[in-house]
């Protein structure tokens, strides 16, 4: 069977000029996005995820490379692009002196939806984003989260065949960001290609076919995320009672882990990067005490997104060097 690309690009370049010189943001980066299925854009503020998103959406010219979006080229035929996409952006573009019904009906006539077409589909997306009982008052006065679903509902007044996310749960309370997967999933249901820029690993295992890892403006990893965290690992850490616990702990963390453990003197913990799948904590726990290792404190915690820079890159991501 043959695969299709809702977004398709190779060689793409993208310098920005300051004043403290060029900043190469995309370097050569490819991606490939089959219809119908989610892909995280995975990577630290600076990666070059949110230009990868504007570069697509026709928002920034390519300086090199080439694209194909809903099959049309991005450079050639940006009218076309427009068109099929959607795009919700890092910060929410809604007007706060309206009402979350007037913003929607604004949206729809901006998009030639107009009439009564444009208020269904204003009512319909309110309902669909738990909005309508808060349709009628100003969105100045709404929360975060509530503001983030009006923004992705305002992107879906015509149904786009790529809808761009640029972050959608950055700062947003866990409840607020559960709402905007339920949306995200939704949208893959009905058959909507969505490139998700993200943070977060636990958003991209979540809603994600397709993992990019990103790292100075190129591809660093892809694959699914069962892969990546297969290869980035969980870390096991334990907290022991006293120095002399240290070395006795770190024994045995090598031998179940297989890789060498990293020990802190001061804080007496004992760490190391597990790939084994049947190593649970129980099981650490119990091998500890058969070894006699006085035990305050143990964790089995899944890979952290430094945890899969620093194993993908050799570095991890805490750099404010890059843009965005």
């Amino acid at each position: 069977m043959t695969t299709t690309y809702a977004v398709l690009s190779e060689g793409l370049e993208k310098r920005f000029r300051s004043r403290g010189g060029t900043v190469h943001a995309l370097r050569g980066l490819d991606l490939a996005v089959a219809d119908g299925s989610v892909c995280g854009l995975l990577g630290p503020n600076g990666a070059g995820k949110t230009t990868v998103v504007r570069v697509l959406a026709t928002l920034l010219r390519p300086d090199a490379g080439s694209a194909r979006v809903a099959g049309h080229d991005l450079v050639r035929a940006p009218h076309a692009v427009r068109a099929a996409i959607g795009v919700t952006g890092q910060y929410a573009s809604v007007d706060g002196d309206l009402t979350g019904r007037e913003n929607l009906r604004l949206f729809a006539r901006l998009r030639r939806v107009r009439g009564a077409a444009g208020r269904a589909r204003a009512d319909d997306l309110l309902d669909r984003f738990g909005l309508a009982d808060a349709a009628d008052r100003p969105v100045s006065g709404w929360s975060g989260g509530m503001r983030r679903r009006l923004d992705l509902a305002a992107s879906l007044i015509t149904p786009p065949a790529v809808l761009f996310l640029d972050e959608p749960t950055t700062g947003l309370d866990p409840a607020s960001r559960n709402q905007i997967w339920r949306a995200v999933r939704d949208l893959a249901a009905d058959g909507t290609t969505v490139l998700l820029t993200t943070q977060y690993l636990e958003e991209a295992d979540r809603l994600a076919d397709t993992v990019v890892v990103v790292d100075r403006g190129r591809v660093a990893h892809q694959g699914s995320p069962a892969e990546l965290k297969a290869l980035v690992g969980a870390y096991a850490e334990v907290v022991v009672a006293h120095a002399d616990a240290l070395v006795p702990a770190a024994g045995v963390l090598d031998r179940l882990t297989g890789t060498e453990p990293v020990l802190d003197r001061e804080r007496y913990t004992v760490g190391a990067t597990t790939t084994d799948p049947t190593l649970t904590l129980p099981r650490l726990v119990r091998e500890l005490d058969a070894a006699g290792v006085p035990l305050l404190d143990a964790s089995l915690r899944p890979p952290t997104l430094d945890d899969a820079f620093l194993r993908l890159t050799g570095r991890t991501a805490d750099r404010k060097d890059l843009v965005a």
